[in-house]
């Protein structure tokens, strides 16, 4: 399993090349009875071999540009790379783009190989990871079954998930990058949404969108998080020992998977027995999410406002994102406002709430991945299926937070997302909770 520390150690000892890793990646999304042909939906080989050739002469000169330096990693379709044309999954973008994506040009300043672009939900318009025009990547946890990836950051988690990459490129409107994480088996972060700059990438939600990354350990994503963000720096040292952790009493512990119910308390009694203390609280503002989400909530009503240039191509779109779309044109301007005095209120709430607290904890997905046939088989399916991968995660888009989700999950189990969340501007500090947890939970 490819981590930052391990990678630039081996490049720094000479035992490999930018060159062999980006190999190596490129194999995996090539190899027949993987996934990539359904994760990727455009491959960079030659520039991916060039520029890690130029990693490798760089390194021979003494010069390590970051600790991401040289290490192959994927780009999610709704990313503008100079040069490519921008679909975001649909048939009906196309966005000839003249210059990186901010998120991506610091990446590639910072080292990084572009291995390709990956599937994605069309217009990030979805949790379940469906997509018709392009196919839907199967779970690698159980190709066989075809399970969902989980949405809108499909292609991302599968190329992760199957060694496709050092790190998957995603975005997070309510839950994108952390649904398909949890569903597929691998780390996600979704930082406050002003941290990372989103210009160059499509937007779902002016007000919710949040670029962050898929990686192999919570380690990984603060050492591309410190990349996206230009907040570097090492993490503070945080033991398990004398965390706080709050364990909210709400829907977002209710209706769990059995599976789901078993790894979270099992990962709850692995913290307390390396000292964490939990404090269940009620939280009655979480279980309030019909008012939050009418009718799309704040990406309903800014989607509309995107999708304006297009809407008369409406019936080329995937019909569930077509529809969703549709709802959100039912929100009046005083709708509108009227969410972001809720969103307000719903802040100040649970900031004053989760304030005694290192982090709020819960599970990412209070289920385990569905079929595809499952979430296909009608609209009321499908819906049903959409709120419940994004149930839990949109709570702390609503609250302009941060949140790491981290597998919990006994090995060769479905997996299972244990998220460590924050409010806004404590994105550091979670990721240094969450590496304690995540020792915690590894350790025998």
């Amino acid at each position: 399993m490819w981590t930052v520390a391990q990678l630039g150690g081996d490049l720094a000892a000479g035992r490999t090349t930018s060159r062999a890793l980006a190999e190596q990646a490129l194999a995996k999304i090539a190899a027949p009875y993987g996934e990539g042909a359904r994760a990727f939906l455009k491959v960079y080989a030659d520039s991916a071999r060039s520029d890690a050739d130029h990693a490798d002469r760089l390194r021979k000169a003494g010069v390590r540009r970051s600790p991401i330096d040289g290490l192959p990693v994927s780009l999610k379709d709704l990313f503008d790379v100079a040069g490519d044309v921008t679909r975001a999954g649909s048939k009906v973008l196309a966005i000839e783009a003249k210059k990186d994506a901010a998120a991506v040009a610091r990446l590639r300043a910072a080292g990084a190989i572009f291995v390709g672009r990956t599937n994605m939900v069309e217009f990030a318009f979805g949790g379940v990871g469906l997509n018709p025009h392009y196919g839907t990547p199967r779970n690698p946890w159980d190709r066989q079954a075809a399970r969902v990836p989980g949405g809108s950051s499909s292609g991302a988690a599968v190329a992760q998930a199957e060694g496709m990459c050092a790190m998957a490129l995603g975005s997070d409107t309510r839950g994108s990058i952390r649904g398909p994480a949890a569903l597929c088996g691998v780390v996600g972060f979704k930082p406050t949404a002003r941290r990372v700059p989103r210009a160059g990438a499509f937007p779902l939600s002016y007000t919710l969108d949040s670029v962050g990354p898929l990686a192999n350990s919570v380690a990984c994503c603060a050492d591309y998080d410190a990349v996206l963000s230009g907040e570097g720096g090492e993490l503070p040292a945080m033991p398990a020992k004398g965390l706080r952790l709050l364990l909210p009493r709400s829907i977002a512990l209710d209706d769990l998977d059995a599976q789901v119910g078993e790894a979270f308390d099992r990962a709850l009694k692995k913290l307390s027995r390396a000292g964490a203390v939990m404090s269940e609280v009620p939280v009655p503002a979480f279980n309030r999410q019909d008012e939050y989400f009418k009718g799309g909530g704040l990406a309903g009503a800014e989607v509309v406002h995107v999708h304006q240039p297009y809407i008369a191509r409406v019936a080329e779109y995937d019909p569930r994102v077509g529809k969703r779309i549709s709802f959100g044109g039912a929100l009046t301007g005083a709708d509108y406002v009227a969410l972001l005095h809720l969103r307000a209120e719903f802040m100040r709430e649970i900031e004053a709430l989760a304030a005694p607290y290192d982090a709020i904890v819960m599970p990412t997905v209070p289920c385990v991945a569905p079929t595809i046939a499952e979430t296909e088989s009608s609209d009321e399916s499908y819906f049903r299926w959409n709120f419940r991968i994004m149930r839990n995660n949109g709570l702390i888009n609503f609250l302009d937070g941060c949140a790491v989700t981290m597998p919990c999950h006994e090995k060769g189990a479905a997996p299972v997302g244990f998220m460590v969340c924050g409010t806004a501007g404590s994105d550091r500090r979670i990721l240094a909770v969450a590496a304690a947890v995540e020792r915690a939970l590894s350790a025998d």
